[in-house]
């Protein structure tokens, strides 16, 4: 099969097509031809391993000091076409279409793989009625991730909620299930995405190249921070009493900074994320079926380009999510 290997840490260049090994599935396992899988933020941090040296450092360790080994294809997120199942799996059959999160074993930049079929931590489920492949491969991640903190934050209606960094793929699901749980939401993003999150349902938007929302005046009982570049003060400080602050991407030091905040005030400050699981997935599969929910797919490219995908990834414009046609 083919599979844009990851043959070192760089630049996009060192993602390149190459001919491997046809999975086969084993007990409990089904093959999953992929049609279509993505490039997130965070597929372009594992490529360069530039993160803070307590992450890293054991990152390099677990995958190979000098070069990836023991993973060798990157990849989150996916949606295709089962082509084979393993002895004794019965939740799926073959020509069945899914859409899974790989977990953290990665792989998806490529056109088979196989993944357990009933996995708590690695969620697969049929896919939703209403998506294409492109569409529903671009759910897992950033849906079961704005699911798990804003689940977390116990939002009432009427609830006044900011997303900063609303127009990624993590934020754009967040403005949606946001919205869901009725609130009134407040998006933060690029100039050049504020229509779009108007689209999706946000109520008011700032442009953070023009505006600090940490220094409006304004109050919030939610802030999720998704780009985790919001000042950990100021931010705290623009939430009622009983206000809760999630950050999706903390440092070290505001994941202290968070923990004496929720033990010494009335506000709290959520940054751990959650197992993904089967069940999250098919709650998001029963919204997006309800017409509640959708993913945004600013641009997708074929699999022989994920260099270039990762190239435009990594300039920060992207609005939603960036796909891998892989079929």
């Amino acid at each position: 099969m083919k599979a844009a290997v990851w043959t070192a840490y760089g630049p996009p260049e060192v993602l390149q097509l190459q001919e491997v090994p046809t999975p086969v599935p084993r007990a409990g396992e089904i093959l999953i031809r992929i049609q279509a899988t993505t490039v997130t933020a965070g597929d372009c941090e594992m490529r360069t391993l530039q993160l803070p040296l307590s992450l890293g450092l054991p990152m390099r360790f677990y995958t190979g000091l000098r070069k990836p080994q023991r993973i060798r294809i990157l990849g989150q997120e996916l949606a295709g076409v089962v082509a084979a199942v393993g002895q004794g799996v019965l939740q799926f059959d073959m020509g069945d279409r899914v859409f899974a999160a790989t977990g953290f074993g990665l792989g998806a930049y490529a056109e088979y793989i196989c993944l357990p079929a009933d996995d708590k931590e690695v969620p697969v489920a049929t896919m939703p009625v209403n998506l294409s492949f492109a569409e529903a491969a671009a759910v897992p991640v950033g849906g079961l991730e704005a699911l798990h903190f804003l689940r977390g934050a116990n939002i009432q209606p009427g609830e006044e909620v900011l997303i900063n960094g609303a127009g990624g793929s993590i934020g754009t699901m967040g403005v949606q299930l946001a919205r869901a749980y009725e609130a009134e939401v407040t998006a933060v993003d690029h100039p050049a995405k504020l229509d779009m999150l108007r689209a999706l349902g946000a109520k008011h938007v700032i442009d953070y190249t023009q505006e600090d929302f940490t220094r409006s005046g304004r109050r919030y009982d939610v802030i999720f921070d998704v780009v985790g570049k919001s000042d950990y003060g100021r931010s705290v400080t623009a939430l009622r009493e009983n206000g809760r602050y999630l950050v999706a991407n903390p440092s070290y030091s505001g994941m202290l900074r968070g923990l004496l905040t929720s033990r010494g005030s009335s506000k709290s400050v959520h940054t751990a994320t959650g197992a993904q699981t089967t069940a999250d997935l098919l709650y998001l599969k029963q919204l997006i079926e309800a017409g509640t929910l959708r993913p945004v797919i600013d641009r997708t490219y074929p699999l022989a380009q994920v260099a270039e995908a990762h190239r435009y990834v990594e300039t920060g414009r992207k609005a939603g999510n960036v796909v891998l046609m892989v079929a």
